[in-house]
């Protein structure tokens, strides 16, 4: 078994051209929408560019992932998120890619456990309180309205980098800055899960290396019929 918290990502294309070649390799979550391909990566020039854009480093193994197998494309879910540079300026492209706010990557996501935004939020209003249908359905619209101006306020997500979609509105991300630095986060909030850090069979958490390369690993297993684990489950 590989070492998955390498740097070197000299293996990966060679190791995504088998598995596009591979029968049955359509049936793994995602790949027709990344085609098993990544796009060219970036040279030395580029990636001081976008640093200089971003105020801050991005972590060893995704800076080097960049530089070395590509900026995008093949990855978990419907693919990894590409980092391009319409208009001149630097940004990741894909469904939730917007989430990250490009200009507060450099402060501190503030976290290193779970959380949900939501806790402490009072409970839904009850129909029985209220004597009519009308005020009944103005004070709900009214709660629903201030739970998602909490729990999907941009505040939460300070120092994440997005970059993936798993479905449903389900989306992962790097921790770019603060004490979580290069760990990958899962954002439920879609579901009413909160945000937490992704974590290994051991309860370690993942950074980007283990977390891409466990997702190729588990692609291969199922495409060669071992079938140990998923490569990525349709939370949808």
């Amino acid at each position: 078994m590989p070492d998955v918290t390498r740097s070197d990502w000299a293996d990966v294309r060679e190791r995504l051209s088998r598995l596009a070649a591979a029968p049955g390799a359509g049936a793994v979550f995602g790949a027709a929408s990344h085609g098993w391909e990544l796009e060219s990566p970036l040279d030395a020039e580029d990636l001081a560019d976008l640093e200089a854009q971003l105020r801050v480093e991005l972590p060893g193994e995704y800076r080097s992932f960049l530089l070395q197998a590509g900026r995008g494309g093949a990855g978990p879910a419907y693919g990894l998120f590409p980092v391009r540079r319409p208009k001149g300026r630097w940004q990741w492209e894909g469904d939730g890619a917007d989430l990250t706010d490009l200009d507060t990557l450099d402060q501190p996501f503030p976290h290193v456990e779970a959380f949900d935004p939501a806790d402490g939020l009072p409970a839904p209003p009850d129909k029985a309180d209220f004597e009519s249908t009308e005020e009944f359905d103005a004070a709900e619209n009214a709660y629903w309205e201030q739970h998602e101006a909490v729990v999907f306020h941009p505040r939460h997500s300070i120092g994440l980098l997005y970059l993936c979609h798993l479905g449903c509105a389900y989306r992962e991300a790097l921790v770019i800055s603060g004490p979580a630095r290069g760990q990958m986060w899962a954002d439920d909030t879609a579901g009413d899960g909160g945000f937490r850090p992704l974590r290994d069979a051991d309860g370690k958490p993942l950074g980007f290396g283990r977390w891409y390369r466990g997702w190729l690993e588990a692609a291969e297993d199922q495409v060669s019929g071992g079938n140990r684990r998923a490569a990525v489950p349709d939370p949808g």
